[in-house]
């Protein structure tokens, strides 16, 4: 029975893994088409179509960003709960000198990192139209 929870929980750990990708990579993505499209119609020159046009994806990239930053923050909680639950797992077992508790925090400043760079990617999408049209 203890297989089967150690399966489960990696098997978790896998699609947290997944899921947390497809977070990042999507709104680094979205982030990079969006500042090309703002900054192709910042370049067109000032009118209130354009600028209503770059506000809307403004409010896109927000609530992208949004959505992947708190996926992000929820999949790092969840992996660290599996983790924690593995560990335990190991301990009880004697077999937990095989894993090297300095991997919790590297994936912490992992997430970290991608978060960062989500953030980062999402407020130069916004900044730079904008400094076009000065």
């Amino acid at each position: 029975m203890i297989q089967k929870v150690h399966d489960h929980i990696v098997d978790e750990i896998r699609i947290n893994t997944k899921t947390d990708t497809i977070f990042v990579l999507t709104a680094i993505f979205l982030n990079i088409v969006t500042l090309g499209t703002n900054a192709a119609i910042a370049a067109g020159g000032v009118e209130k179509k354009g600028i209503l046009i770059i506000l809307i994806f403004v409010a896109l990239i927000l609530v992208i960003n949004f959505v992947a930053e708190l996926g992000l923050m929820r999949g790092r909680d969840t992996r660290g709960k599996l983790t924690a639950g593995l560990m335990r797992m190991y301990k009880d077992h004697s077999v937990d000198t095989y894993y090297d508790s300095t991997l919790l925090n590297a994936y912490r400043t992992r997430y970290n990192l991608f978060m960062l760079v989500v953030l980062f990617t999402g407020v130069v999408a916004i900044i730079v139209p904008f400094l076009m049209l000065m």
